[in-house]
């Protein structure tokens, strides 16, 4: 009998200051018996000091010592929890606007993004900011939870006043697909785990039952093979003699499936060959799809290294040094146009400039400022870049994967912004050539 995996879903939380985030993600470990009894009598422990004589759950989250004196969420924290349905990693992700960044980096792997409203405040600007970088993120499923809705005696109108709201600037955004709306109070439970009496006007899942259920398999593009090149395998094993020919291409499959005997190409050579094996943790495998990580051997013995990229035949991606892109700028030293950066990009980095700062996105608008002086942190925006050498690459709308980057700091080597490539021009057209001794 074949057993199939438990699937997994990563989501982030996020929203504005106190909306009541580490204490949701506090509530789905609590009610759903995800918790070690160590981590309930260390609640009980601190309750008379975080928590006022009752358990604070969101200290579960809250691990640094200057969130739980603030009552905030700084930096990232993730939790790993599991149902017999599914299983979970999620990332409690600041509401301060000075740490932007840092849900950008929560919700980078998400798909699923828990956006938390306050009711009593209804929708702000950090609620318009998270739905954005949501959608510019390309995250496939997103939850507004309307959280404590207990101080606003669960009225309806209240619910449907908030949601009137995201919805009238939703369309403005573009992508987003999957909006789901959710009644809530993490701090009681309603409507987190159980189903609440308070909200009989309420006919939808729970915040649990929706992460359990929601349809994430088709998330991952299974058309348009791409596998960016990690590392060439060569085992040096002198006790094997089996593999002493042995070389192997190793890395992430980052788009589509490929299966032994497929056509494939080298880029950027732009060499034609066949796939001869795919290898596993487990052994030789006649298949492989995204995201599995693996090691292929081609047909024939040609020169690839790492930051190239095997790809099919069918759909090809573009290859260019000058690239378009939108950006979330993480240091507090301004983007400025003509600064040099190194651009890591899959499994390469290469030296690049920023060449230009086509526009800056206004939150409150949704319109884009033209030709901004420069990108402050935290800032969104447009920009054009030029590499060192040719970038192989999808739009990041196509391919989480291959359409993003990161801009590293010379000299301090720190993450500086992180890229969403806009879809190339046109695909590559290299020399097609059928490799031949």
């Amino acid at each position: 009998m074949s057993v199939h995996p438990v699937e997994i879903l990563r989501f982030n939380t996020c929203g504005s200051v106190d909306d009541g985030k580490s204490t949701l993600i506090g509530r789905l470990l609590y009610d759903s018996k995800n918790l070690m009894e160590d981590q309930i009598e260390a609640l009980e422990r601190s309750a008379d000091i975080t928590g006022g004589g009752q358990i604070n759950l969101a200290n579960l989250t809250d691990g640094l010592r200057a969130e739980r004196e603030q009552g905030i969420t700084i930096d990232v924290a993730y939790r790993y929890f599991a149902t017999p349905r599914r299983k979970f990693i999620v990332a409690d992700t600041p509401g301060h606007v000075q740490y932007t960044r840092n849900m950008v980096t929560g919700a980078s792997t998400a798909n699923m993004s828990v956006v938390l409203v306050d009711a009593r405040l209804g929708v702000i600007e950090q609620t318009r900011r998270h739905s954005y970088i949501a959608a510019l993120l390309g995250i496939p499923h997103v939850v507004f939870a309307v959280n404590k809705m207990d101080l606003v005696d669960w009225r309806e109108e209240r619910f449907r006043e908030i949601r009137d709201d995201i919805e009238a600037f939703l369309p403005k955004l573009g992508v987003l697909k999957d909006v789901k709306f959710i009644p809530i109070s993490a701090l009681n439970g309603d409507n987190v785990v159980e189903p609440s009496p308070h909200t009989p006007w309420y006919q939808g899942p729970t915040l649990l039952g929706h992460l359990e259920t929601v349809h994430i398999a088709s998330d991952w593009d299974l058309t348009a093979f791409r596998m960016p090149v990690q590392w060439v395998n060569r085992p040096n094993n002198p006790k094997d003699h089996s593999l002493h020919d042995f070389r192997g291409l190793s890395g992430q499959v980052a788009r589509g499936l490929v299966k032994t005997g497929d056509p494939v190409m080298v880029l950027p050579a732009g060499i034609k060959t066949t796939v001869k094996e795919i290898w596993t943790y487990d052994g030789v495998v006649q298949e492989a799809f995204a995201p599995q990580s693996v090691t292929i051997r081609l047909q024939d013995d040609l020169d690839v290294s790492r930051g190239d990229m095997i790809v099919g035949l069918e759909n090809l991606p573009g290859m260019s040094s000058d690239l378009r892109a939108h950006i979330c700028w993480m240091n507090s030293r301004p983007l400025q146009k003509g600064k040099k950066y190194f651009l890591k990009h899959a499994t390469q980095t290469v030296q690049a400039v920023v060449t230009n700062l086509d526009n800056r996105m206004n939150i409150q608008t949704f319109e884009p400022e033209p030709e901004p002086a420069e990108l402050a942190m935290n800032s969104i925006g447009e920009i054009r870049v030029r590499t060192a050498k040719p970038l192989i690459y999808d739009g990041y709308a196509t391919n989480r994967l291959t359409g993003s980057f990161i801009l590293i700091e010379q000299g301090s080597n720190q993450t500086v912004g992180a890229g969403m490539l806009l879809p190339p021009t046109e695909p590559v057209r290299p020399e097609y050539q059928d490799f031949a001794i």
